[in-house]
């Protein structure tokens, strides 16, 4: 029997209801990108692109934004792979950090037992695959649910690139690019759930290159000038500087290239370090050591030195009221639900990281909220220090897993840290549904951000007037 036109009209009318219904419900739009959070998250775990180099990965993020109506403005701050897209008028302007660059020189299969894969030189091992597609499925579901409710807002997705020693979202602040935003949420996977107020250090790198004179190191070494020597002898230095910095300091190399045979005196070498302190400042103030100590190097062994500074991240700045309603959002959450498959991976896993490891029960749970000192680095820091910014972490490796290693490699392609992907994509969804709609708590946030920064607050980034070093992965 054939329906007349408005009966077909009217049941069209019905069968849409509850698409606009979900999408109204935060947590079920969400839900509704279970299937993209997996397919996103697997395929940029494949591509396992480093730093600036993730073209791959940054047009799958984009094609899935403009399939979903987001306009985008691609290779912003003279970055290829960065972009920024958006949906939405009026109203707040909430952004979402998106990173998807890998980690070299470490790699897994999803096999919970130690698996390199032949032939692949990186790997996922911080889990920037997840952290992408989950900041993908909170941005779709969160204009959709600005469309569902007719909430005036706009919605923006960061495609931030080369986090890992790249700083790709220095340079997006340096731009500008977060000037004109409200709030930025961000997350990060981790063991457990937790949206504590933690802070990080700053961070400064640089690559020294020592440049002498080649010969052979028997038959004629009065002719050579070691560069390795000029590289040895600043590493001896640094690290008797070591004793005469303050307890928050933390100074780090690795020799980059050496030479290549014993029996000849190689004519260049490069020592890559980092310098951290919760003070930016003091970084700023340590430099200058380490340029003096290369300086000394080089004239005590009669080579040349340059060196290029890589990146530099500002400390983060965490806001009480943010990390507080952001913890009780990932509170309101149904614990993440594992089928006997993955529980049966995951105690595969824990076997691997030994008898001290954490129970599986802690992925259950969410970390009470408090004030913590972190000791890595990131450049989520400048954007923190642009725009107030709130955080998230969420279970989406095994609990007791250490960032970088090749557990999380594992679990950042298994379909257990997608569920953590998901997860945290409804925290953030939450947290801004709750950000649009509390002017209060907006009020309060930006009063505590202005504080924070203080009154003659200016933007200085730790990178000076560097242009992206695009090469630096290659």
């Amino acid at each position: 029997m054939k329906m007349s036109a408005s009966i077909a009209a009217v049941a069209a009318t019905l069968l849409a209801t509850p698409a606009i219904a979900q999408d109204a419900d935060p947590i079920a739009a969400v839900e509704a990108q279970q299937a993209r959070t997996e397919r996103v998250a697997k395929d940029i775990w494949e591509f396992a692109e480093l730093g600036y180099l993730e073209t791959k990965s940054s047009a799958l993020l984009v094609d899935e934004l403009q399939d979903e109506g987001f306009a985008i403005r691609p290779g912003v701050a003279g970055i290829p792979t960065a972009f920024v897209a958006e949906w939405g008028e009026g109203g707040p302007v909430i952004g979402l950090l998106a990173e998807f660059d890998a980690l070299p020189g470490i790699n897994q299969s999803t096999a919970p037992t130690r698996d390199p894969v032949e032939g692949k030189h990186a790997g996922h091992a911080c889990g920037h695959n997840l952290f992408g597609a989950g900041s993908l499925s909170a941005a779709i579901a969160i204009k959709n649910w600005l469309e569902a409710t007719g909430t005036p807002g706009r919605v923006r997705l960061y495609g931030t690139p080369a986090e890992e020693g790249g700083s790709g979202k220095v340079y997006m602040a340096r731009a500008g690019l977060f000037d004109d935003a409200d709030f930025v949420i961000d997350w990060h996977p981790a063991d457990r759930n937790s949206a504590q107020s933690r802070s990080s250090l700053a961070n400064r790198s640089a690559k020294f290159r020592f440049r002498g004179v080649s010969a052979h190191a028997a038959g004629a070494p009065q002719r050579g000038r070691s560069a390795l020597d000029g590289v040895e002898a600043m590493n001896m230095m640094v690290n008797m500087m070591r004793e005469h910095t303050t307890m928050d300091t933390r100074i780090h190399y690795v020799i980059t290239e050496g030479g290549a045979a014993p029996n000849v005196v190689p004519d260049f070498a490069e020592v890559f370090y980092y310098v951290r302190h919760s003070d930016a400042d003091e970084v700023r103030a340590l430099w200058p050591r380490l340029e003096a100590a290369a300086r000394g190097a080089a004239m005590g062994t009669e080579t040349e030195v340059d060196w290029e500074i890589i990146h530099g991240n500002n400390p983060t700045l965490p806001l009480e009221s943010l990390q507080k309603m952001m913890t009780a959002k990932l509170q309101s959450l149904e614990p993440i639900e594992y089928t006997s498959e993955e529980l049966a991976w995951a105690s595969a896993i824990r076997e691997s990281l030994g008898e001290q490891a954490p129970p599986q029960a802690m992925a259950y749970e969410v970390q009470p909220w408090e004030v913590v000192t972190g000791y890595g680095s990131t450049d989520v820091g400048d954007v923190s220090r642009a725009v107030p910014t709130v955080s998230v972490y969420t279970a989406a490796w095994v609990p007791g897993t250490s960032a970088h290693s090749w557990q999380a490699v594992a679990a950042s392609g298994h379909s257990y840290g997608a569920k953590g992907a998901q997860h945290a994509a409804k925290a953030m969804v939450l947290a801004a549904v709750e950000l649009y709609t509390n002017p209060q708590l907006r009020e309060t946030a930006k009063a505590e951000f202005n504080a924070a920064r203080g009154a003659n607050y200016a933007y200085e980034s730790l990178l000076g007037d560097r242009e992206p070093p695009l090469d630096y992965r290659r």
